[in-house]
């Protein structure tokens, strides 16, 4: 029988982990009465240098029952980050994990769906949102035109999915082989292949708490998927700089045209709007760039994506993993 590991991003989540541990630990247990999966699957938080209790209360969950487990980062390294110490942890461990996070938007009854899909085959089934009837006008337009522009620019993303998913050990170990520091899963995953499939779920209110994605960090996340996954922006820029070159030919011809049939006007306005206009897209240019050249810094340093400070769980599931620093 399989075993299934949910694994659970936290940073700042004391409010809505008492509830999220009781609906997850019923829903295990659910499956395993149903004979989906097997009596020793577990609930794993990932606790990302919160600066609350969370840790404390992830650790007395799994004082009372061996079903959480937890894994404290050794400081913030960010959502993705943590999500892939999860991860990376439980490939060792299981036969499949869900990662989705703490807040109870994600319906935690499309697990069923994945995991029935996972029985059926598939590697990879992504919890995808059916509609956004709980979403502002605002917030539904800038996610979809997230969505869009990260597609329009080469992220080959699914279309409202976030990181509800469900990925097999050979998904979850083919994974481990993309060494990104700059890290983003929503784009890396569907790079793994296999076979997949998506769930379709409605997406709750927050149940407690506040949301760790405002427009800023959305638009933010949105850079470093495109810059991380394509190269097409540095392609943008070069078509624009041909356009641009070939403008200012027709410019050069009208002008010596002009100039030569007597017809010279002062055209100061239109010397002060080029200079700002390609000065503009210069600025813009190197920020592009910039940006990449960045990102070759990082991916050249090396440096780890996560530390793992402790972990709390089965003897057997913290000896097994490599991820884990042994005193």
């Amino acid at each position: 029988m399989n075993r299934l590991f949910c694994v659970i991003p936290c940073y700042n989540e004391q409010e809505v982990l008492p509830e999220t541990s009781k609906r997850l630990e019923k829903k295990l247990k659910d499956l395993i009465a149903a004979g989906k999966i097997s009596d020793d699957s577990r609930i794993l938080f990932v606790n990302d240098g919160s600066k609350d209790n969370t840790w404390n209360i992830i650790k007395e969950l799994h004082e009372k029952n061996e079903i959480f487990q937890g894994i404290n980062l050794s400081k913030n390294m960010g959502h993705q980050n943590a999500l892939l110490a999860g991860l990376m942890t439980a490939k060792d461990l299981c036969d499949a994990a869900i990662s989705l996070d703490a807040d109870l938007q994600d319906d935690i009854n499309a697990i069923d769906g994945m995991v029935d899909k996972f029985i059926e085959g598939c590697d990879v089934v992504y919890g995808v949102r059916s509609k956004r009837a709980t979403d502002t006008f605002f917030k539904k337009f800038t996610v979809e035109s997230f969505y869009k522009l990260m597609n329009s620019m080469g992220a080959n993303t699914v279309y409202n999915h976030a990181d509800y998913r469900l990925m097999s050990r050979r998904a979850l170990m083919s994974l481990a082989e993309f060494g990104e520091v700059n890290l983003f899963l929503r784009g890396i995953v569907p790079m793994v292949g296999f076979k997949s499939d998506v769930v379709y779920y409605e997406r709750a209110e927050r149940f407690a708490g506040e949301s760790k994605y405002p427009l800023k960090k959305m638009l933010s996340f949105a850079v470093e998927g495109i810059t991380s996954l394509s190269t097409k922006p540095i392609k943008l820029i070069t078509g624009l700089g041909f356009f641009i070159f070939l403008v200012s030919i027709i410019v050069l011809v009208y002008s010596l045209v002009r100039h030569f049939t007597g017809q010279t006007i002062p055209g100061w306005t239109t010397t002060v709007l080029s200079v700002w206009a390609i000065g503009g897209l210069i600025m813009i240019s190197l920020g592009v760039i910039g940006e990449y050249i960045g990102k070759i810094y990082l991916e050249t340093k090396n440096r780890p994506r996560f530390i793992i400070e402790s972990y709390v769980g089965d003897k057997e599931d913290v000896e097994t993993s490599e991820y884990v620093y042994k005193r």
